[in-house]
């Protein structure tokens, strides 16, 4: 290869270089990949023609020039990639893995990550897996960036299995001119069709005044369903210097909170701010006390829940588990906050967690973290409470697309009665810089079912139907059947579920299922089932079981009897009962008595041994002293019909 360095060109190339390089060492990573480009541009070679080993390295000055394409050809990749331009980014590490790596060791790596930055399906995915396991297998030592690498690889692994399934959400990019120029993010449901958001649109004000015209701000937006128009600031006394946004508004419209913050040197400080409502605008907010606004540390991102009780937001200050956690105050009377608790290890990681929303209807707390295995970025997240609070379920990812390779923040329901079914999000999946407004919506996927009284087919009103998540075993919803016994969950598409159904004096029934089919349908129904009426201490007959004559030995089709009241106490797990043996009259009282007594506990001692407690069952024998037919016929004779049913055995519910 010759002619790399034309000396026509090599005063130009070195003032590019010598140019791009102190950008670069500023942090201006925009201009650095400017002047990194032209620089390359003034090079012979093409990206994706480079062969080093052509390059004959004879003379110091070829090597030199070597040195110099491929620094150029690295430094602009890492420009991208610190301004968020993954895709031109991925093209020059493509390029610079080819380079050697002894010189270049975190190449490969930055290869890997900015494909994952711009995956769009699985088979992107896959190729920054590749990427990121040649990197690891080529380490000779484990260091920070072999941990980044693990927990990237994780991510690809999850993402290739959750980008197999069907979406579980509609996702689109709010039209109008709500997402026009700079950031644009962190939505605020105000009224029907009102909402407030945060944006660094260009302000023409200080684009006149020459001043930085991109800072951050509440804008109001009016509009509809997923097209929003917006044309005027909120109106808030605001000191020059600050930005603001990331905001909240409580229940009754009449307070805002709203995180205030500056930047100075690169040093970004923020507090949460307070303002109530005069007229069309606010007051000026006063910052929050030191509870919430700790000095030295930074709080952002409030949020208060639809009914009123809480009031959230992310902060790292010390005694969380590490970066920015979410704290939460609960709202007394007149608003007062409650001094804030850490929302638990639960929830929170040692990376960021962001913009909490939470649910009071559903109990459910709806998160950003980039701490946990997912897409990529900041992704979504949601917990369950389990009453008060607290007790929360481990975190499930939200899956795609409401997630993505990007960062995924500011979940906000629409209206709080389908919180989790309809809202915005904000994310920069579509953008080099900044985040943008999208609107989502939950593909709604429903199973249901009947429940019918075993006696007289019909179907059962007032049963309590619960249904869970068979494998965590957290309760998710509970419905009550009306007149037609029917019942109707909205669920996830590929997980695993039990329903269990209940009501007084009624054995209870429960049954796992699957929601696999529901990739291809919208909805399925599972069998229609029966509950049997009981009432305390009334005998039900279980028939079939038999003994060997004279002895109190299990047949074993016996064995297949007892095994459904087995289930039936697994299904009613407080029942106690008690289990009868009887006789007919042949032979002695005695006899008859220690015989009963004995087939009694013969089939308790067979419950026992599959797992009953001993409390909840109790053996009894009653010999010939309670017949339900005559064992002899009038005339005297014998009769083998009545004998045959008073030989039986028999349980009652003794409590429930």
């Amino acid at each position: 290869m010759t002619g790399l360095l034309p000396n026509l060109q090599a005063q130009y190339i070195t003032d590019f270089k010598r140019t791009a390089d102190q950008y670069f060492e500023q942090k201006d990573y925009y201009s650095a990949a400017q002047y990194y480009s032209k620089a390359l541009g003034t090079f012979s070679i093409k990206p994706g023609q480079y062969k080093p080993y052509q390059v004959d390295k004879g003379g110091k000055k070829k090597e030199q020039k070597l040195k110099d394409y491929e620094q150029v050809v690295y430094k602009l990749a890492e420009s991208y990639r610190m301004y968020n331009d993954f895709g031109n980014a991925e093209k020059y590490y493509a390029e610079a893995v080819t380079f050697d790596s002894t010189l270049f060791p975190q190449a490969r790596y930055w290869y890997g990550l900015t494909i994952r930055a711009n995956a769009k399906k699985g088979e992107d995915y896959e190729r920054a897996w590749e990427q990121l396991s040649a990197y690891r297998r080529g380490q000779k030592e484990y260091n920070e960036f072999s941990k980044k690498a693990d927990a990237e690889i994780k991510n690809c692994e999850f993402a290739i299995e959750e980008m197999k399934y069907p979406p579980r959400y509609e996702v689109v990019k709010v039209s109008g001119n709500i997402n026009q120029g700079g950031a644009n993010y962190a939505i605020v449901p105000v009224s029907n069709n009102t909402v407030y958001f945060t944006s660094s649109r260009p302000d023409s004000l200080l684009l006149s005044k020459k001043s930085n015209p991109f800072v951050n701000t509440l804008y109001v937006a009016t509009g509809d369903n997923a097209s929003y128009e917006s044309r005027e600031k909120v109106q808030i006394p605001t000191d020059k210097g600050i930005e603001q946004g990331a905001a909240a508004i409580t229940p009754d419209g009449n307070t805002l909170f709203v995180t205030r913050w500056t930047n100075k040197d690169g040093n970004k400080k923020s507090s949460i701010y307070r303002g109530t409502r005069t007229g069309n605008g606010w007051t000026e907010p006063q910052p929050l006390d030191a509870s919430i606004n700790v000095p030295g540390y930074s709080a952002k991102e409030p949020s208060v829940s639809s009914d009123g009780k809480y009031f959230l937001f992310v902060s790292d200050r010390s005694g969380g588990k590490g970066g920015f956690d979410i704290w939460y105050s609960s709202i007394g009377s007149g608003g007062t906050l409650s001094a804030p608790q850490h929302i638990g290890a639960t929830l929170n990681t040692d990376g960021d967690e962001s913009s909490p929303f939470y649910d009071p209807i559903k109990q459910t707390l709806v998160f950003s973290t980039n701490g946990r295995v997912g897409f990529g970025g900041q992704d979504f997240f949601m917990s369950k409470s389990a009453g008060n609070f607290g007790g929360w379920s481990a975190p499930e990812n939200m899956g795609y697309p409401i997630n993505s390779a990007k960062d995924d923040q500011y979940y906000t329901g629409l209206s709080p009665d389908k919180a989790l079914n309809k809202g915005f999000i904000s994310s920069d999946r579509e953008s080099v810089c900044c985040l943008e407004i999208f609107a989502v919506k939950r593909r709604a996927k429903m199973a249901g079912g009947m429940v019918l009284d075993c006696e007289t087919n019909k179907p059962l009103a007032g049963a309590k139907i619960t249904l869970l998540d068979s494998t965590q075993r957290n309760v998710l919803e509970t419905q009550t059947t009306g007149m037609g016994g029917n019942y109707m969950f909205e669920i996830e598409m590929n997980r695993k579920y039990k329903v269990l159904i209940e009501k007084e004096n009624y054995f209870s029934k429960n049954f796992n299922f699957n929601s696999e089919q529901l990739t291809m349908v919208d909805s399925m129904m599972n069998p229609t089932v029966c509950l049997k009426r009981f009432e305390i201490n009334k005998p039900i007959v279980l028939n079939d079981i038999f003994y060997d004559y004279n002895k109190a030995t299990l047949r074993p089709e016996s064995k297949l009897i007892l095994d459904s009241l087995y289930y039936l106490l697994l299904d009613n797990p407080k029942m106690e009962i008690e289990l009868g043996a009887h006789t007919d009259s042949k032979g002695t009282d005695a006899y008859n008595l220690k015989l009963s007594n004995a087939r009694a506990k013969s089939c308790v001692d067979y419950l026992i041994s599959k797992g009953i407690e001993t409390k909840r069952i109790v053996s009894k024998g009653y010999g010939e002293s309670r017949p339900v037919a005559p064992n002899t016929l009038p005339n005297g004779a014998d009769n083998p019909d009545g004998r045959q049913l008073n030989r039986r055995t028999e349980f009652k519910v003794l409590r429930n």
